[in-house]
């Protein structure tokens, strides 16, 4: 019988049957797998046990989850689940909260299979589930571009303030976050100091952004940073609109921005793309209303919604610990409406709202989806890019908090699983892989132009390389966070990055790749997506001896007398047999003897009995010639 007429036969789906069998230590590869009468006979046996309970059903419960409530999700009483945790030999009460693995296994003997998330998830799933309840909101708007290409000069405009003069040296040095209100409509602007920052949110899971403004000058066009703008967008999969800057000055060339920009695959509606590009000046404040026209006209086709009757949900932006009012952070609510007094979570940072201030330092009072708010009240200074969410109180806080301290403390850290070249085929054929990213990274233009040329062309119907980013140069912090973001690899051509930065890929588990010659980075790529990247083999010579005598050994069979002439002869290495210079076999040294005894090697200048695997065939003169091979990881 094969599993799925089994599975028909006894009411469960194959998944629950499979997941039975593996219980029962019962291997299978599939539901066509066929499995005997006696193990047709155990599954239902197993399944006629738990006929009280539904068989396998799937739930959902969140991290730290308490005994309490695990009996509530489980439908189980909380005594029971106490006294299969005390026969593993686990003390419990029924307040205390339970590791998930725990929580899974436990479950699982209640023939109940649980899925674990995030209190941050739960919320989430609960906005959207209720989508009756969601309404409308502001669009966030991230502004990146080159640097003095009037970024924040273009916000001023917009805000009409004065915050390029508060900066140092009158570059944007933190991240700022600012509301806006055109015809009745609010936007959202994000100013940021750099595509780090906008990478490493997006590295911890946090899509922060709706649409991104590209702003590039005018008189000056795309330069290297516009690129890394550009890629970062495009990895993120977030929507670009083009601000064309700085259109008064007399060099200034919008088409020739426009046409630089559909080299990089962001190809303006004049040039027959789906790119809105909108001609502005910062500094003379034109054509910044078309600009926050468009960018409510694009916002509305992606019918951007939140859900405002749940705990207030959001992101942590920037944090800090002030002198005078202790941990602060800059949180961007998306779901629900933040009140002073809510207790929240965020990260391993927990809290009260105490005070809540906007943008311009007033004092608020609550505030909604899309809005950008200054939260006081934290114990600890969050991470930029942690998830932000209101909790029912404090002590629920707290206890949240340190559950995820304790599995830190367990786990240390635990990394997603990074891509690697050497694993690459694998990965593609269980289905993890359809695109490869790469960043590509070459020590002249030129170099990179050819590989741009090259390597998408090695492309197959199983995956689809993907280069996000490519430049000239050396290898930046920006590169190895993008490539940790997109989970990606970094092809350094004709390049060495810096101490630092090799220990920054290290950190973020991002491997990079050493080239000095195309047609090898292309033939492994070929190798790595066909599976046939294997690691290199080395030959390494051991020895030489030259054979003086032949024995006959009853149950062992022909034994050669040699004497070592170079280096040494090793037990169960690889050895040739060389007979007037040329070879004629290729063994395994199978036993060695020096006077009688078993010896694992035998030096230069000494006498030895030689055995060689499945070959008899040696003759007094015969040189063997012992090597190894060792294989090493392709570079």
């Amino acid at each position: 019988m094969k599993v799925f007429q089994l599975a028909k036969e006894i009411g469960l789906t194959n998944e629950e049957l499979i997941d039975i069998l593996r219980q029962l230590n019962v291997k299978v590869k599939d539901s066509k797998s066929q499995i005997s009468e006696e193990i047709s006979k155990k599954v239902k046996d197993f399944v006629k046990k738990k006929k009280d309970i539904k068989p396998f059903k799937k739930i959902k419960i969140r991290e730290g989850i308490t005994i309490r409530e695990l009996s509530d999700k489980l439908q189980i009483k909380a005594k029971d689940i106490i006294q299969r945790l005390f026969n593993k030999g686990f003390l419990v009460t029924v307040n205390q909260s339970i590791d998930s693995s725990l929580a899974e296994e436990i479950s699982k003997e209640f023939g109940i299979e649980i899925e674990l998330m995030s209190i941050e998830e739960e919320q989430l799933l609960k906005a959207e589930e209720k989508k009756e309840n969601l309404v409308p909101r502001a669009p966030i708007v991230t502004v990146m571009g080159h640097v003095d290409h009037g970024k924040t000069t273009l916000l001023d405009a917009i805000r009409e303030t004065n915050v390029v003069e508060q900066e140092s040296g009158g570059i944007t040095q933190h991240i700022g976050a600012y509301k806006v209100n055109v015809n009745g409509k609010t936007i959202v602007f994000i100013d940021t100091p750099g595509h780090e920052a906008f990478t490493r949110m997006r590295a911890r899971g946090a899509k922060v952004t709706d649409l991104v403004v590209l702003v590039v000058a005018a008189d000056d066009g795309v330069m290297p940073q516009t690129v890394e703008a550009i890629n970062h967008a495009k990895a993120a999969n977030v929507p670009i609109l083009v601000a064309i800057n700085k259109i008064d000055k007399p060099e200034a060339d919008s088409w020739k921005v426009k046409n630089q920009l559909a080299k990089y695959g962001v190809v303006p509606e004049e040039l027959g793309g789906d790119v809105v590009c909108v001609e502005v000046s910062a500094k003379q404040k034109t054509g910044i209303k078309d600009l926050l026209e468009m960018i409510l006209l694009v916002s509305e086709m992606l019918e951007l919604k939140a859900n405002p009757n749940i705990p207030a949900q959001g992101i942590v932006l920037e944090a800090k610990l002030d002198p005078k009012r202790g941990p602060v952070a800059t949180v961007i609510i998306q779901h629900g409406i933040l009140r002073i007094g809510d207790a929240f979570t965020s990260g391993v940072s927990y809290g009260k709202v105490k005070s809540l201030f906007d943008e311009n330092g007033a004092r608020l009072n609550e505030a909604g989806p899309s809005t950008p708010v200054e939260v006081l009240g934290f114990t600890s200074v969050p991470t930029a890019g942690d998830s932000f969410q209101v909790v029912s109180n404090l002590d629920e806080a707290k206890k949240i908090v340190n559950f995820r301290l304790s599995q830190l403390e367990k786990k240390k850290i635990i990394r997603p699983r990074r891509l690697t070249l050497d694993d690459l085929y694998k990965r593609i054929e269980e289905g993890e892989i359809k695109e490869l990213p790469l960043i590509i990274k070459a020590d002249v233009q030129g170099s990179v132009e050819v590989l741009l040329d090259a390597i998408p062309r090695l492309s197959t119907e199983k995956v689809k390389i993907k280069i996000i980013h490519a430049a000239p140069g050396p290898i930046s912090e920006s590169d190895v966070l993008l490539a940790s973001a997109s989970k990606g690899l970094i092809i350094a051509f004709n390049i060495r990055p810096s101490r630092k930065i090799l220990e920054i890929a290290e950190k973020e588990d991002v491997e990079i790749r050493f080239y000095n010659v195309i047609y090898k980075l292309t033939e492994d790529l070929k190798k790595a997506i066909s599976g046939m990247l294997v690691p290199e083999e080395k030959e390494v010579y051991l020895g030489t001896a030259e054979v003086r005598k032949i024995f006959k050994v009853p149950k062992v069979g022909i034994v050669a007398g040699c004497y070592v002439t170079d280096g040494k002869i090793v037990r169960k290495e690889k050895v040739r047999v060389i007979r007037d210079n040329v070879q004629v076999y290729e063994g395994i040294i199978a036993s060695l003897k020096r006077i009688k005894e078993d010896v694992n090697e035998v030096s230069k200048g000494y006498e030895c009995g030689v055995a060689i695997e499945n070959f008899n065939d040696i003759k007094v003169g015969d040189i063997l010639e012992s090597f190894k091979i060792e294989k090493i990881k392709p570079q």
